[in-house]
């Protein structure tokens, strides 16, 4: 494992974004100081449509990890890499069934959850489709309510302080930020105690706290 101590990561984010908020909290985890650049995803038509963004990151999305000459983007490769480079907490266990245990439960988040629930979806829904808010609402819960239904079920069988045992890994990196989100649209937890109860203890840990949306410094 390397440490380049002697460079400086840049974290360009969004304080809203999920995918950016997973970076964050395993950043913290890793204990690793990194400089924060804020793209606002609304204001101006979303900066990540400037030239600028465009040309380090033509998907134009957050997050994107600049770590001496490499650049990175895509949230879960990051996360990867910085397992792979770093030392400090390990976000994905060594132990073979764990491991691949830890990987399908944070691809279930960001990969079937996540995606059809971010801002562009959402912006599209609206401006493209006409969607109303309700409606747009209505969306977000359903899908929402699908993938947790099955992640809740999941727990049963792997869950013990946090997703995966007792141990904070990937899989809680990516359901935290998620949680969050749901949170925020009103989704009702009730259904979901055992994946309430791990984001609660979640937030009761200084990563997770120095990580929150509310916590940016481009928050509004």
């Amino acid at each position: 494992m390397n440490n380049k101590e002697n460079t400086t990561i840049m974290l360009y984010s969004y304080w809203r974004s999920s995918a950016a908020y997973r970076v964050r909290i395993a950043l913290n985890l890793k204990q690793l100081d990194y400089q924060t650049t804020p793209v606002h995803l609304i204001k101006n038509g979303g900066e990540q449509h400037s030239e600028a963004f465009h040309e380090m990151n033509p998907n134009e999305l957050v997050p994107v990890l600049k770590d001496g000459d490499l650049v990175l983007n895509q949230s879960m490769t990051i996360m990867d890499y910085l397992d792979e480079t770093y030392s400090g907490h390990p976000l994905i266990p060594s132990n073979g069934e764990q491991r691949y245990t830890v990987k399908a439960l944070a691809q279930d988040v960001a990969i079937d959850i996540h995606p059809i629930n971010n801002l562009r979806v959402l912006q599209y829904l609206e401006q493209e489709c006409e969607m109303t808010a309700e409606h747009k609402q209505s969306w977000y819960k359903h899908w929402i309510g699908i993938g947790f239904e099955a992640f809740e079920t999941k727990l049963k069988h792997f869950s013990g302080l946090y997703c995966v045992g007792d141990e904070i890994t990937l899989a809680d990196i990516c359901l935290v930020p998620q949680v969050y989100n749901a949170i925020r649209f009103g989704v009702d937890m009730t259904p979901f105690p055992t994946i309430e109860s791990i984001y609660e203890r979640c937030n009761q840990q200084a990563a997770f706290i120095d990580a929150m949306p509310e916590n940016q410094i481009d928050a509004e």
